[in-house]
């Protein structure tokens, strides 16, 4: 006997939502998932993590898309990375998308800002530095020219990408946010990409990484409650990651971090202060 369940309502000011996310998202690499769970958190008090997870999954997956053809016109993504990565974060996201609904309410709303003002006092912390070569045996060497002939010359051990990789797809499945938040930074500090391609290539590598968390939401019958729902924020989050990767060409690298790092504590302790009051 299938399931029964009962539709989310549709709401039509979930379209400008969506359409800042896919923006704000794109720009920073991040996906808009960070911004958005704690929104539904908020929105939708009454809903199990499953549930809240899976809307944001879709949704980002949508902005991931339609950023990384826009960032592919750009040729800011450096593809033989992005598919390593992206083929190392699938089995953390399916196991990611099966462990959320074993985990109560209100300790994930918890975790999930205490992760986020993480996140933000790094990033305010940790200054950019100049890319690094490695001396580790383990390296491998990139060159990506973009469309304006800017060549972004960068090496990185792809041991630690692989291992990274599989930490953020599961983090990144399990809390619904795409990963971005935490897969940017990482590329940056950790495997010295240049900001630009960082974020670039981090979009594309959501593409995958959302997409097998969606299937997995799909085939456990969660999807099905909130298709309507995940239209209506779809519909804004298409031309917004349009408008976000040509914002990108204008914003200087420091500031794309800073703006990661604002929002990333804002919406931390809007979360935890919520937590608290249930």
């Amino acid at each position: 006997m299938p399931p029964t369940f009962e539709l989310l309502p549709l709401q039509w000011w979930l379209v400008p939502l969506g359409f800042v996310l896919g923006a704000f998202g794109t720009l920073i690499g991040a996906g808009g998932g960070f911004v958005l769970v704690p929104l539904l958190l908020l929105l939708y008090p009454t809903e199990k993590p499953d549930v809240i997870t899976a809307i944001s999954l879709a949704v980002v997956f949508l902005n991931s898309v339609s950023g990384s053809i826009a960032y592919a016109s750009m040729k800011r993504i450096d593809y033989k990375s992005g598919i390593m990565f992206s083929l190392a974060t699938i089995p953390g996201a399916v196991l990611g998308a099966l462990s959320t609904s074993y985990i109560p309410r209100k300790q994930f709303d918890e975790l999930f800002g205490v992760l986020m003002i993480l996140g933000s006092i790094f990033l305010v912390i940790r200054p950019i530095s100049p890319a690094t070569r490695l001396t580790s045996k383990f390296q491998m060497t990139r060159r990506v020219v973009d469309a304006e002939g800017m060549e972004h010359s960068f090496c990185y051990n792809p041991v630690l990408g692989v291992a990274m990789s599989l930490v953020v797809g599961y983090l990144s499945s399990f809390l619904g946010v795409g990963g971005g938040f935490i897969h940017v930074p990482a590329l940056v500090y950790l495997l010295n990409f240049p900001v630009h391609v960082a974020t670039a290539t981090s979009h594309f590598i959501l593409a995958v990484m959302t997409f097998t968390g969606s299937l997995v939401h799909m085939f456990t019958g969660t999807f099905a409650r909130i298709i309507g729902l995940t239209v209506m924020l779809g519909i804004g989050v298409l031309p917004g990651a349009q408008l976000g990767a040509k914002l990108s060409t204008r914003v200087n690298a420091k500031w794309i971090l800073r703006g990661l790092a604002a929002a990333l504590g804002f919406v931390g302790l809007r979360l935890i202060f919520a937590a608290i009051q249930m």
